[in-house]
């Protein structure tokens, strides 16, 4: 063997390719899997971390339409939470509500916005476990069931909104005048009734967001070994009893899952709203931000980022309430 090959197999031997190779074989699984991570924290430091450092950068001036403003520091934060802004937002929306009467807490963006994510994720939540635990079940036609479940899912926002908006209209919509004599809504003007118009737009959500619910909660369900059931029904469980003791608790950390996600997505709610009612009926911190921005960005950058910070502190709760271990 000549010394030229030799030397060539040797350094393929002991190119940088070889030890970058060799250097993460002897990683540990942790750090194989923090190595993994890098390209995800690259891309959500490029398209999250960086508008929202200038979202808060921004929000630090009193800047408005065609000015650039001079820096205020947390003035805007300041006034915002003390209702020195709600002057210059739509209608007479407040950012925090003014008293705990419904009035005040449909006409805050702040209130509106929690309630309709604390409703509309409970009723999503039990009537997506609801739906999964029907399309677990093995019965004829099922397939065609969980297509019909999805097509709500599936229908643009657009024409949900326009769906909605004509049901209940007070002039031509068809559930108006039964719901308006049970006393839930208003007779008349009814998408202009702020209680009504949010009343309906958390319907309107429960409606179309309940099956990605129950397509996280039912992929739960499959992963559940069956032959648990057969021992909980050799030892004399009842149905209640198996669902109690396997179903619920093993599904728990998916429904923590669809939770999670589901909550971030209602504290961001904006289309359905500005489709069925307006802003200014149903305001929401989406809402907020949308209308103040042309004008008052200083303002409307403030808005934004205090909602990013109610959004991760909803987080937080949420990934306290299911552990760890869970999420």
């Amino acid at each position: 063997m000549s010394s030229d090959t030799a030397g060539a197999r040797e350094s393929r031997r002991s190119g940088l390719g070889v030890q970058v190779m060799q250097w993460m074989e002897n990683l540990s699984d942790t750090q194989y899997a923090y190595l993994l991570l890098i390209p995800v924290f690259v891309l959500l430091g490029s398209i999250a971390l960086y508008p929202l450092l200038r979202t808060f950068e921004l929000s630090l001036f009193s800047t408005t339409l065609g000015n650039v403003g001079e820096f205020v520091g947390a003035q805007n934060y300041v006034e915002l939470f003390t209702g020195q802004k709600d002057a210059i937002l739509p209608g007479s929306t407040t950012f925090l509500p003014k008293n705990l009467s419904l009035t005040g807490m449909v006409q805050s963006a702040l209130a509106v916005t929690l309630i309709f994510a604390l409703v509309s994720v409970l009723f999503e939540t039990m009537i997506g476990l609801g739906q999964a635990l029907i399309l677990d079940q093995d019965f004829y036609g099922r397939r065609w069931v969980r297509a019909a479940i999805i097509i709500p899912w599936a229908v643009p926002i657009v024409i949900q909104g326009m769906m909605f908006f004509l049901m209940f209209n007070s002039n031509i919509g068809f559930l108006t005048p039964p719901l308006a004599d049970l006393g839930v809504l208003a007779p008349t003007n009814t998408l202009n009734d702020p209680a009504s118009s949010l009343f309906i737009v958390i319907v309107a959500d429960i409606w179309k967001t309940s099956a990605f619910m129950a397509l996280l909660i039912l992929a739960g369900l499959q992963s559940i070994d069956r032959g648990l059931y057969d021992v909980a029904r050799v030892a004399g469980a009842t149905k209640w009893q198996q669902f109690k003791h396997i179903t619920f608790p093993l599904i728990l950390p998916t429904i923590g899952i669809a939770v999670l996600f589901r909550s971030v997505q209602a504290m961001r709610v904006y289309g359905i709203i500005d489709f069925v009612s307006g802003c200014e009926t149903v305001p929401s911190l989406s809402c907020m931000v949308v209308n103040t921005f042309l004008t008052r960005q200083g303002t409307s950058a403030a808005i934004a980022f205090a909602t990013a910070g109610i959004i991760g502190v909803v987080v937080m709760l949420i990934i306290v309430w299911q552990g760890e271990d869970a999420i």
